[in-house]
């Protein structure tokens, strides 16, 4: 087998393919700094649960649309994901509760209920597309609305970077100065779940954070600067993608799985071999004498 047929045959032969590697590029250049900026502001697991708090409305645009649509999953998704964000950050100024916990308990049950809608509306195998999602089957209207997340997302990204920044790691310097921090942290909420929704289609429901962690954490360990993070989150995601779509169409696996085993595999090879990585640590360099 040549590097031409290893590499480069199945997106030139197949349009579904390229369409699936298309929309992994665009899903890393949107979700990679995305996660970063959940990394630095101590939301890594909230995004997760946020991947699931959305699941009611994806599963009842689904059942609407009867299709994978992403207009109608991403509606559903939006909706349900605002809600269960305002309504945890609510619950946590009203009560005893953490934000953390709160949005935890929302997560649960909106997981259970939308596994239940699906269950009692469709069939097991429209309960896999949505918990799984079908990258080799995404259309052009789904790519359009893909890419088009990604550039809001980088546009916002880059409106709002400064003030992201400064409540990232002093929001009481946000505050003193008047720079409105909670309407920054809406519309950096509002970023995650639109780029949640775009996960959907390629990854499911309970995938969709994986290209957003993931490739986060790897740059984390690789740089501490905020920009060059961003750019390997972005670099690592889009590298998953082509490289789990390889692996998936040669070896015949589930594509979605793979492309997060693939950002995983770079997430081991980094925890070794990072800067900040295992090897270092235990093997250091020897000091040269002058």
């Amino acid at each position: 087998m040549t590097a031409y047929d290893l590499f480069l045959a199945p997106f030139a032969d197949f349009g579904f393919m390229r369409r699936a590697l298309v929309a992994c590029l665009c899903l890393g250049l949107g979700s990679g700094p995305i996660g970063v900026f959940l990394m630095l502001r101590r939301m890594s697991l909230m995004g997760d649960a946020m991947s699931h708090a959305v699941l009611p409305g994806a599963a009842i645009g689904y059942l609407v649309a009867g299709s994978l649509s992403l207009t109608a999953m991403g509606i559903g998704g939006l909706v349900a994901g605002l809600s269960v964000a305002l309504l945890s950050g609510a619950v946590s100024r009203m009560t005893v509760l953490r934000e953390d916990a709160s949005f935890a308990s929302f997560y649960l049950a909106s997981l259970a209920l939308g596994v239940l809608i699906v269950s009692l509306r469709g069939s097991n195998i429209d309960l896999l597309h949505v918990l799984f999602g079908t990258i080799l089957a995404i259309d052009a209207p789904a790519l359009y609305q893909i890419g088009a997340i990604a550039s809001l997302t980088l546009v916002v990204l880059a409106a709002v970077y400064r003030p992201l920044v400064a409540e990232c790691f002093d929001p009481g310097f946000l505050s003193a100065v008047g720079g409105r921090g909670p309407a920054y942290h809406v519309l950096f909420l509002l970023l995650v779940v639109l780029n949640l929704v775009a996960s959907f289609q390629a990854l499911g429901t309970l995938m969709a954070v994986g290209l957003m962690m993931l490739p986060a954490a790897v740059a984390q360990l690789w740089s501490r600067s905020l920009p060059v993070m961003m750019a390997i989150a972005a670099a690592s995601a889009a590298a998953s993608g082509y490289f789990g779509l390889i692996a998936s169409y040669h070896l015949e696996l589930a594509s979605g799985p793979t492309i997060i085993m693939t950002a995983a595999a770079i997430y081991t090879f980094s925890i070794l071999f990072a800067p900040s990585g295992l090897a270092r640590r235990f093997f250091p360099r020897p000091h040269l004498r002058g």
